[in-house]
């Protein structure tokens, strides 16, 4: 092989090279965490869910969305709907975020559905919805991962998420707030009822989410 054919073969193998960090690094960009920026104060933010959001088992401003919004200084609307699926809410989150426009929006629904015995693909792609209406305002969304409530594992303290929250995190790439209200429910002390937390129990809620927010950048680092 002359030296012509060496040089060529080295060009080669050099532009293949490249090209391939290229497409590496593009593929890593698409597949990485949003960037978010830290909401100032005086923000809105919806809180977009069922009798858990709206603080069914507690007291008058011991709802987590009040609780946040003490801790933030943001403007939280509470948008709970008790007994709400995410196959209903479908029909009120466009009025809500023309009437409100909010810079983020924390959905919590699902538990309702699984409690009818909806199929968890038809939960998902509900939820989907949700979250592509929210995208589509040019608000954040933000998931909070509720459990297929059962009984037997809520006595055993073992309930756990739903794994359709975290797919949507995957697919939407958005941030999921995980293993919340599942730790709540599995601790009699933190609940009202099998499915709604107590007073103590929002506190937490309203700790781990503040928690979240703030490792995502999304919230200051708070102190509820």
């Amino acid at each position: 092989m002359n030296t012509r054919h060496v040089m060529a073969s080295a060009a080669s193998r050099l532009r293949l090279f490249i090209f391939l960090a290229l497409f590496s690094l593009i593929a890593a960009c698409s597949d990485s965490p949003r960037d978010y920026q830290t909401l100032a104060q005086d923000s809105v933010v919806l809180a977009f869910g069922d009798s858990v959001t709206h603080g069914t088992g507690a007291g008058e401003g011991e709802d987590f969305p009040s609780l946040l919004a003490k801790a933030t200084g943001w403007v939280v609307i509470n948008a709970g709907v008790p007994g709400d699926t995410a196959n209903e809410a479908r029909s009120r989150i466009v009025g809500l975020l023309e009437k409100h426009e909010p810079d983020l929006v924390i959905v919590e629904l699902g538990g309702n559905d699984f409690l009818r015995s909806q199929p968890a693909n038809q939960v998902k792609e509900h939820l989907r919805e949700i979250l592509s209406d929210v995208q589509g305002f040019g608000a954040v969304p933000v998931l909070v991962a509720v459990p297929e409530v059962s009984v037997l594992r809520a006595s055993f303290g073992s309930l756990s998420d739903s794994p359709i929250f975290n797919e949507l995190g995957e697919e939407e790439r958005i941030l999921v707030i995980d293993d919340v209200v599942s730790e709540v429910l599995s601790n009699e002390d933190l609940r009202a009822d099998r499915i709604h937390p107590n007073a103590r129990g929002y506190r937490q809620m309203a700790d781990k989410i503040a928690e979240a927010l703030a490792d995502a950048g999304l919230a200051p680092e708070l102190s509820i």
